[in-house]
């Protein structure tokens, strides 16, 4: 029995270092796991609803890809907001539609706030 090559052009970007596609890469997350902290930190503030269910996130997108910064941060915005959340590979997701809230207290942490 031959096997026939079967074409598709539904797998997107492709890493060069492993060649798995870029949202599952292996060699990009060991690298992104302990990013540095750059002295100036801009954040992106978004809100989503798509695919919730009806339901309202806030997305803060545009952080270093450090595991501990990041979990640290998602902790404290929590328990400011009162409200739960997760860290995902973009940023830190929070329940609910919290931008001012969010705005005021990442500046207050000498973050640069955008959206």
């Amino acid at each position: 029995m031959s096997s026939r090559v079967v074409y598709s052009t539904g797998t997107g970007r492709m890493c060069p270092g492993c060649g798995w596609p870029e949202t599952n890469c292996a060699c990009s997350s060991k690298r992104r796991a302990n990013q540095a902290i750059p002295s100036r930190i801009v954040a992106k503030l978004r809100m989503e609803k798509k695919g919730r269910g009806g339901k309202t996130v806030t997305v803060v997108d545009g952080l270093p890809h450090n595991d501990a910064f990041l979990e640290e941060l998602a902790q404290e915005l929590k328990r400011l907001c009162g409200t739960g959340g997760t860290v995902t590979e973009g940023g830190i997701e929070l329940h609910g539609d919290l931008r001012d809230r969010l705005r005021d207290a990442l500046a207050q942490k000498g973050f640069v706030v955008k959206g």
